[in-house]
């Protein structure tokens, strides 16, 4: 076989098998997909539905000041610094417009606007709940504050220096 044959023929069976593995992999990402799809979809439209608005300059201001001081008060009581903390991320929440009838459903209508701070909020308020059981330490609390600081400080607009504690 000529060299410009061989060279077309291995050319061929690159592109065969690029092709196949793109559809492969995307047939797994499909497959991962369509469990969540619908509740992701339906958690887009019911947040789609609300009016979640950006905070006003003075109610970031108030804010980031209440935030200050929750979080002075860690070094005397992490607990109640931690709640204040929950409190606080709540109020926000809710001052943006995000529905917080039930703490699941919170959640998913934080997802669709901050998804990557959705998982640390969930474990930051399991740790406040342990703690209330006895069953979460200082260390536990310090953890829980940090995710509690990084979804406030997304929910106030990240990138502002007068917001970050």
């Amino acid at each position: 076989m000529p060299l410009p044959t061989i060279v077309l023929v291995l050319a061929a069976l690159l592109v065969v098998s690029a092709v196949t593995w793109l559809v492969v992999r995307n047939s797994r990402s499909e497959e991962l997909r369509r469990p969540f799809g619908r509740e992701t979809a339906r958690d887009l439209k019911r947040v789609r539905l609300v009016d979640i608005q950006p905070l006003s300059a003075e109610d970031r201001v108030r804010f980031a000041n209440r935030w200050r001081t929750t979080q002075a008060a860690f070094a005397d009581n992490p607990a109640i610094a931690v709640s204040e903390a929950e409190t606080l991320v709540n109020e926000v929440m809710r001052a943006r417009g995000y529905p917080l009838s039930e703490f699941n459903l919170g959640t998913a209508d934080i997802s669709v606007d901050h998804p990557k701070f959705v998982a640390n909020y969930r474990e930051a308020r399991e740790i406040a709940l342990a703690y209330q059981r006895g069953a979460a330490r200082t260390q536990d609390l310090k953890k829980a504050s940090s995710h509690f600081a990084e979804l406030f400080e997304d929910l106030l607009g990240a990138g502002d220096a007068k917001t970050k504690a």
